[in-house]
C-alpha cells in the first residue's frame, strides 16, 4: 500500500469535449514538495483544478489518505485536508485580511481557527499588521501570503499551488518559498505548479515535466534540473500559464 497522501492514478480531464491532460499520475508525500513544470498549455493548472474537484474527471482516480476522493466536491474536499490556491489569488477584495483569513477556517472549530491564526500570523506577520485592511489595498506580494495564508486556515494535509510567484518582486518569492520550506518541514504535501522551473526544483524533491496533457519525464529535482533536454527547454526565463 501506498505511503503516499496524495495519489493521482491515469487522470484524463478536460473542458466539454476537448480533453487537456491524459491518463496522469502522480503521488505526493507527507513532506514533501512535488513541482510540475511544462510550456504553456501543458496542463499543469488543469491538473490541479481536477485534482481539486474543480474540474470533473472523465477517468481515473485521486485517493487522499489511500481513500478514493475522485469526484469528491470541492467543498467536501477541503473538509478533507486538500486546499488550493488558485493563481490570481481570488481573494475577497472588499473584505478585511482577518474576514478573508475566518472565511478560510469555516470548516474548523473556534480553536481549530484560532489555532490557524496563530500559525498564518507566525508565517506571515505582515498579514497580523494588516488584520482590518482591505484585501484589495495589499501589495500584490501582501495578497499572495494571504492567499497562501487563507488555504492554511483550514489544516491541510495536501496543499496545492499554482503559479505562487506570478508578478511578485524577487524578495517576496523569496519569502514565500521560504515559508514552504518551512511547510514541508512540519509534514504538510505540497504539490506545486511554477512558472520559474528552476526556482522551483531548487526548493522541490520531485518533480515532474508535462508536454500535452500527460508526464513527459518525472525524477527527483536533481534528475531534472541535470538532465540536458529539461535545462535546455525548461529551465530558462519563461512565462505565462495554461
Amino acid at each position: 500500500m501506498s505511503d503516499a497522501v496524495l495519489q493521482v492514478s491515469v487522470l484524463s480531464a478536460g473542458y466539454g469535449r476537448v480533453p487537456v491532460i491524459r491518463d496522469v499520475s502522480l503521488s505526493v508525500d507527507a513532506g514533501e514538495i512535488v513541482t510540475l513544470i511544462g510550456a504553456n498549455g501543458a496542463g499543469k493548472s488543469t491538473l490541479l483544478k481536477a485534482i481539486a474537484g474543480l474540474l470533473k474527471a472523465t477517468s481515473g482516480s485521486v485517493l487522499l489518505d489511500c481513500e478514493d476522493v475522485t469526484g469528491t466536491p470541492p467543498e467536501r474536499l477541503v473538509r478533507r485536508g486538500l486546499a488550493l490556491v488558485p493563481e490570481g489569488r481570488m481573494l475577497f477584495g472588499p473584505m478585511s485580511v482577518e474576514e478573508n483569513l475566518l472565511l478560510g477556517g469555516h470548516t474548523q472549530t473556534p480553536e481549530g481557527v484560532r489555532a490557524g491564526l496563530e500559525r498564518v500570523h507566525a508565517l506571515f506577520p505582515v498579514l497580523a499588521e494588516r488584520a482590518k485592511q482591505p484585501a484589495a489595498t495589499l501589495s500584490g506580494g501582501e495578497q499572495q501570503m494571504l492567499a497562501v495564508g487563507r488555504a492554511l486556515m483550514s489544516a491541510p494535509r495536501v496543499l496545492l499551488l499554482d503559479e505562487p510567484s506570478l508578478g511578485l518582486a524577487p524578495k517576496v518569492i523569496a519569502d514565500i518559498f521560504g515559508v514552504l520550506d518551512r511547510l514541508r518541514s512540519d509534514g504538510l504535501a505540497i504539490l506545486l505548479v511554477e512558472q520559474d522551473a528552476k526556482l522551483a526544483l531548487r526548493h522541490s524533491d520531485r518533480g515532474l515535466v508535462m508536454r500535452t496533457g500527460h508526464v513527459a519525464l518525472e525524477g527527483t529535482a536533481e534528475e531534472l534540473i541535470s538532465n540536458d533536454d529539461v535545462r535546455l527547454i525548461y529551465l530558462g526565463a519563461w512565462h505565462g500559464k495554461d
